[in-house]
């Protein structure tokens, strides 16, 4: 396939702009919250924030504050066996304000009179809190809630507030009564992961290939009605190896893969079907099929992936990088791969 001058010209201007906004998701007793992050405005703090989320620092964190009609803040605690922990800091991230604390955004906490000690912790704000634009140098908005997850955020702000002392003065419990011990259950515990800001589309119809490998091949086929990839992973042999060729899989120096399965965001999960026997490109002998493991295709944009792979018949695991053969749907690609306004 290819484009005229005019449509790429088009897609140029339609999309001169940032393709994709990092967004994150948390999940959290009552429901997800999704959070638009801005990664152009406070590029340093999206980074800094990130950080703490791909390497899993925020597992097992909980709200350690509420403050009716204010803000809901966390970042700064786990609960990891049966004990409180703070979550590790890394070193604090510069100030980048700019953007007011209105209702629906968050922020990054900061100790008094240091406009630059934001590490961890964070807040949503509650309300249209833009006194906190000029305090301590002002306080960096790095992102908005987007979709109902406000309502999540204003259902954790409605829990009783119990005081344990500093820093635990302000903190929310579920189903808590005085005479009890806190246990993971009463705490709003929450998970953060980043999601993939690249979607499967047809742009990605074509043939890849493995730089690693020499003689490997795959086609790819997305079928959008149905959410579903076919893939089919093959060597290029145009006759019959000898039979003293060592065998990884199926006859001797022959691999003819196909996979089907469902894909969703940036990722795929695909069966595995082995074909064997038959030479490419013809039609005798006729080969045979068989479900033999699974395969996740995962892109991360319009011209490369990987493809993980876990074949039952040789128990072999393993992930190949792929890469496009042609650059013709590229254009298509960026312009169907990019998600959806909020």
């Amino acid at each position: 396939m290819s484009f005229s001058r005019s449509t790429l010209l088009f897609l140029t201007l339609v999309f001169s702009g940032p393709l994709f906004a990092t967004h994150v998701t948390m999940q959290t007793p009552f429901g997800e919250v999704e959070i638009e992050l801005f990664d152009e405005d406070a590029p340093e703090t999206v980074a800094n924030f990130l950080n703490y989320v791909n390497d899993g620092d925020y597992a097992n964190s909980f709200i350690h504050r509420v403050s009716p009609g204010f803000v809901v803040q966390g970042g700064g605690f786990a609960y990891i066996e049966e004990t409180v922990v703070p979550v590790p800091a890394d070193p604090p991230v510069i100030n980048e304000p700019g953007i007011s604390n209105l209702r629906g955004t968050i922020a990054m906490a900061k100790l008094g009179g240091d406009p630059n000690s934001a590490d961890s912790q964070w807040f949503f704000n509650l309300g249209d809190n833009s006194g906190l634009d000029s305090v301590n140098g002002g306080f960096t908005v790095f992102g908005q809630v987007t979709g109902n997850g406000m309502e999540v955020i204003d259902q954790i702000a409605a829990l009783p507030i119990y005081n344990f002392g500093s820093p635990f003065t302000e903190l929310p419990l579920i189903d808590f009564s005085a005479e009890e011990i806190i246990s993971k259950e009463n705490l709003v515990m929450i998970e953060i992961e980043e999601n993939s800001s690249f979607l499967i589309n047809p742009g990605l119809n074509d043939a890849w290939y493995s730089p690693l490998t020499n003689g490997q091949g795959f086609f790819i086929v997305v079928y959008p009605q149905i959410e579903q990839i076919f893939l089919s992973w093959f060597t290029y042999d145009t006759q019959r190896p000898d039979e003293s060729v060592p065998a990884m899989m199926g006859d001797p120096g022959h691999r003819w893969l196909t996979a089907q399965g469902s894909y969703a965001g940036n990722k795929a999960v695909l069966d595995v079907y082995a074909t064997k026997g038959g030479v490419f490109d013809e039609g005798t002998p006729v080969p045979g099929t068989t479900k033999d493991g699974t395969i996740i295709v995962e892109f991360s944009g319009c011209e490369a992936g990987t493809v993980s792979y876990d074949i039952n018949s040789i128990d072999q695991q393993g992930v190949v990088p792929i890469e496009r053969i042609v650059a013709d749907n590229i254009a298509l690609c960026i312009a169907l791969g990019t998600p959806p306004a909020e």
